[in-house]
């Protein structure tokens, strides 16, 4: 049952995903440019060359596609999954300017304006034999030419698809762009303080730096693990939280990708849990690996740190492995007069860590939605998407994350490296 469900949904997705190309095709290319024409022979090609690469780029890593091969594959493929997306949404905007333009250039050439949804048609010529005679006055003077009837005029028409089919392609195409800069750029430091009543006053002030949502895959490399470890130690943090995600592949195909993380530099280490990613890439092969580089795995564990316990939970992901979260162990015989600070991926486990009196909980996963407007998608499966927000006596801080997934792009969620400092209210 599980896979026939999944052949159905995989059904959908191709299914919408060729209305959405049919739909692109039509207003970029089939209303602005001639039939047979090069422009239209080479937009016809890329309608069904670009959604192929994009779906050969999802797969490639999950088949155990040569890694060279999905690097190939990665950019062109992902970045035409953003770039599909912004270009429906610019278009759709575009729609009700449309009729509006029509109108204004039937009105300045003087004509009434064409009805709503009115095709090009050509007038078709009158035949001689069906005029009216022409009355005796009239001879030897031209003939009154036929007057068609009010029809759409077809060099109207096609000015006005290419001005919003113009327009458009800027707009999407200028988003995606400017999403894709913000990525490769490096994430941004935010800094938050954050108050914890059993937080003693000799660990007011401490500052831990949280990244997450690393992403280290066919398109996300070495360049930018060393951008994020550069960051990170210029706020000269306390503690590093590495709370998931990582990596996009295996460690044969990733691990000098990843060899900067052994450049961390803080007063008490760096630490590490799992996402869900990791476990679609070898996660005992990943622990083993960030262990290697310097990081402490908290595999349901806990470590006391001056001031506070500092416990990590496996993702739900892992369950799948018999390797899930365990709050039991990472919390259930610790002191609770000591304030607790929690690492888990998934904002969604945020109950048991209320359940276990945790103070502070650092999270990632949701890449703040990422693309514009997948942020109110992932408010339905969240209770936080990014930032700070209390739950019974437990604060939650998702951070959006320092890379991104599939396309590396990012549009209204610009990504992050976040100083938590906390804050003693015996101070």
């Amino acid at each position: 049952m599980a896979v026939i469900g999944f052949a159905l949904l995989a059904a959908a997705v191709l299914a919408l995903l060729a209305l959405v190309h049919r739909y692109v095709w039509r207003r970029l290319v089939g209303d602005t440019t001639t039939a047979g024409s090069r422009a239209r022979r080479a937009g016809t090609v890329a309608a069904y060359v670009l959604p192929l690469l994009s779906v050969v780029a999802l797969v490639s890593g999950r088949t155990g596609a040569p890694f060279p091969l999905q690097q190939a594959l990665a950019w062109p493929g992902y970045l035409w999954l953003a770039a599909l997306l912004y270009l429906t949404l610019a278009l759709l905007a575009g729609e009700p300017a449309r009729p509006l333009l029509r109108r204004l250039l039937a009105r300045r050439a003087g004509r009434a304006p064409e009805p709503a949804g009115a095709e090009a048609v050509p007038a078709e010529p009158v035949p001689a034999e069906l005029l009216p005679a022409a009355p005796a006055s009239a001879l030897g003077t031209a003939a009154p030419p036929a007057v068609a009837p009010a029809c759409a005029d077809p060099s109207r028409r096609l000015f006005v698809a290419r001005a919003v089919g113009g327009a458009a392609a800027v707009a999407g195409l200028a988003t995606t762009g400017y999403g894709t800069y913000g990525v490769l750029r490096g994430p941004r430091v935010k800094r938050v303080t954050v108050p914890l009543a059993r937080l003693p006053r000799s660990a007011h002030g401490f500052r831990i730096a949280v990244v997450s949502d690393i992403h280290l895959g066919p398109v996300l490399g070495r360049a930018h693990t060393q951008r994020i470890v550069d960051t990170v130690n210029r706020t000269q943090p306390d503690l590093i939280a590495v709370v998931g995600d990582l990596v996009d592949g295996s460690v044969g195909d990733l691990g000098p990708a990843a060899e900067p993380l052994a450049r961390l530099r803080s007063r008490h280490g760096a630490f590490f849990v799992t996402g869900n990613h990791e476990y679609y890439s070898g996660a005992a092969e990943w622990v083993d690996h960030v262990r290697e580089l310097g990081l402490h795995p908290l595999e349901n564990a806990r470590v006391e740190i001056d001031g506070f316990d500092l416990a990590g939970v496996n993702d739900i992901a892992g369950e799948s492995e018999g390797q899930g979260p365990d709050f039991g162990r990472a919390l259930g015989d610790r002191d609770r007069t000591r304030a607790a600070v929690l690492m888990a991926h998934q904002p969604v486990v945020i109950d048991e860590a209320v359940e276990h009196g945790v103070d502070l909980q650092l999270s990632g996963h949701t890449h703040g939605g990422q693309l514009w407007p997948g942020n109110y998608i992932a408010e339905l499966s969240n209770p936080t998407v990014a930032g700070l927000e209390r739950y019974g006596d437990t604060q939650l801080y998702v951070t959006r994350g320092a890379g991104a997934w599939g396309p590396p792009v990012r549009v209204g969620a610009p990504s992050d490296i976040t100083v938590v400092e906390l804050a003693s209210r015996q101070a």
